[in-house]
């Protein structure tokens, strides 16, 4: 990967991780406030995204995995949250 590039994909994710951040502060706030089981789901599915987020950069940079390897890691980890997030939605 180029310097340019690598520099772009750093920028980009740490801009979603502060997005995946905030939008899991949020609905724990929320669940804090209401304290409903949906809310409680809802911030559970977002920091299981954001944490899909926060591994991929971890992974392939500190460890040996391919970059494969790492998508799977991050696919898991979103495909958990959304399922989280769906069962929220539909309760």
């Amino acid at each position: 990967m180029t310097g340019d590039w690598a520099s772009v994909l750093t920028l980009t994710r740490a801009v979603l991780l502060s997005l995946g951040l905030a939008t899991t502060a949020v609905s724990f706030r929320a669940y804090l406030r209401e304290e409903t089981r949906y809310l409680r789901d809802a911030t559970i599915g977002f920091a299981s995204i954001t944490f899909g987020v926060l591994i991929e950069g971890f992974l392939y940079q500190l460890t040996g995995l391919t970059l494969t390897q790492v998508h799977v890691a991050e696919s898991v980890a979103l495909a958990c949250g959304f399922v989280v997030l769906l069962r929220s939605f539909l309760r």
